[in-house]
C-alpha cells in the first residue's frame, strides 16, 4: 500500500457525520459496509436536527478554554445539568468555572425546549 498522508483533521460530532455521510451516498449512489452500519447506529442515536444552530449559539458564549472538540462532544450528549457536563468534560483536560458551565447547560435546555 502507498504511503497515506494526511490532509486535515477536523473533530465534527454525530449529526455532521450523518449529513457527510448522506453527500457520499448521494455522490456514489451506495455506501459500504462500515458507512452502512455507522449510517443505522447515527440514525437510531441522534434526536436534534438543527445541531448546528446549537454549535453556533455555544461558540457564541466566548467560553475560555472551551475548544470546537469539546463543543462537538457537548453537542453529541447535550447534558442538561451541570453534574452532566461536568461528567461529559471529565475526560478532557479542560477547567471551567461554574458560571461558563451554567452558560453552557442553559443554551442546551433552551434549544432542547425550542426543539
Amino acid at each position: 500500500m502507498t504511503g497515506m498522508q494526511l490532509v486535515s483533521e477536523n473533530p465534527m460530532n454525530s449529526y455532521q457525520l450523518r449529513k457527510e455521510l448522506e453527500r457520499i451516498r448521494k455522490r456514489d449512489n451506495e455506501l459500504n459496509f462500515r458507512a452502512n452500519r455507522t449510517e443505522d447506529y447515527l440514525n437510531q442515536i441522534a434526536g436534534l436536527k438543527d445541531a448546528d444552530k446549537l454549535f453556533d449559539k455555544l461558540v457564541k458564549l466566548n467560553i475560555p478554554r472551551l475548544k470546537e472538540q469539546h463543543i462537538h462532544k457537548i453537542i453529541d450528549i447535550t447534558p442538561t445539568t451541570l453534574n452532566d457536563l461536568k461528567v461529559v468534560l471529565q475526560g478532557y483536560t479542560i477547567t471551567l468555572n461554574s458560571e461558563s458551565m451554567k452558560k453552557i447547560v442553559d443554551a442546551v435546555n433552551e434549544f432542547l425546549e425550542k426543539k
